[in-house]
């Protein structure tokens, strides 16, 4: 069974304008409204490859309500735990002309301690030995910056694996409770090891302070660079295609959700490199966050070029 837990989901709308002007009105020529947030995106992108999951975080009001329906709707199975507030809408301008995009997220709903004791009584009650649970995204607001630790402890005290996608303290707090696989992107892992990723070397070294975290692996996003994918003595280089990137909002979950696929499969690193990236690149290249086709993800599979490093 793969679980999606994302604390904060959201819903995105998408503005496509000719150009991005300040001080004046400005005509969107395409809009759409997806149903999202990092777990919520993962979950999209698995049932595409064809893996189905359940989905968990907290909800809040009208906004929550239109995300729980329109999932329910799309056949995704959830199970949210409700909290006062509204669940938090992200609006993102894309730049027709320059195809560059702005994207602001609202903060979310504020969650209380008995919510929280909420969201931990409901993971202690599903975690099944064998289980893989992807705990994605940012915390809302009133949530302790451990939490991801507390999941990550209790999930993996059950005999599932727990697979990170966060940043900041949430990141480094969570590192240090050994989920089975971290996946920083390059920003994140220079904020949390105070080294720029430059090139591989750095991406190497860095991917070597979380394994010295207690992960059994480490992905290391590197945008349109592709992925370092790491585990205790040896790591992969995953290198994608050229393509014209659309939209690389959410490009991050897919890879992550290429990875949890190939993970469930019991492939090898190379395997599972191959596959994050061309799940990655697949998302990339659509608007929205309506995940790639199968089909999709295996014609850039192929494309995908790897090399192994042993340590």
């Amino acid at each position: 069974m793969i679980i999606t837990v994302t604390p904060n989901p959201a819903l995105d709308r998408t503005l496509i304008v000719p150009e991005i002007m300040f001080d004046t009105m400005v005509r969107a020529s395409d809009s759409r409204l997806d149903l999202d947030g990092k777990g919520v995106n993962v979950s999209k992108a698995l049932r595409s490859l064809g893996d189905a999951t359940l989905i968990m975080g907290f909800t809040a009001g009208a906004a929550g309500d239109l995300l729980e329906r329109g999932l329910d709707t799309l056949g995704f199975t959830t199970d949210f735990t409700r909290v006062a507030g509204e669940t938090r809408t992200n609006t993102i301008i894309i730049d027709a002309a320059s195809n560059r995009y702005v994207k602001a997220n609202e903060p979310g709903p504020t969650v209380r301690s008995e919510d929280l004791a909420a969201l931990l009584a409901q993971v202690r009650e599903k975690v099944g030995r064998g289980d893989t649970w992807i705990l994605s995204g940012s915390l809302p607001p009133g949530a302790p910056s451990d939490l991801y630790a507390q999941l990550v402890e209790l999930i993996q005290a059950g005999g599932a694996r727990a697979l990170l996608d966060t940043s900041g303290e949430p990141l480094r707090l969570g590192c240090a409770a050994g989920p089975y696989l971290v996946k920083p992107n390059a920003d994140e892992a220079h904020e949390i090891t105070g080294q720029p990723i430059a090139g591989d070397e750095d991406a190497l070294r860095a991917a070597a302070f979380f394994l010295g975290q207690g992960s059994e692996l480490v992905a290391l996003s590197l945008g349109a660079d592709g992925l370092l994918l790491a585990g205790h003595g040896s790591a992969v280089r995953a290198r994608p295609p050229l393509i014209q990137a659309l939209n690389p909002v959410g490009a991050g979950d897919a890879l992550l959700a290429g990875i949890a696929w190939a993970l469930e499969r019991g492939l090898g690193l190379d395997e599972l490199a191959r596959w994050g990236v061309a799940s990655g690149t697949a998302a990339a290249m659509r608007v929205g966050t309506d995940a790639a086709s199968r089909g999709e993800v295996e014609r850039l599979h192929a494309q995908v070029q790897v090399d192994r490093w042993e340590q």
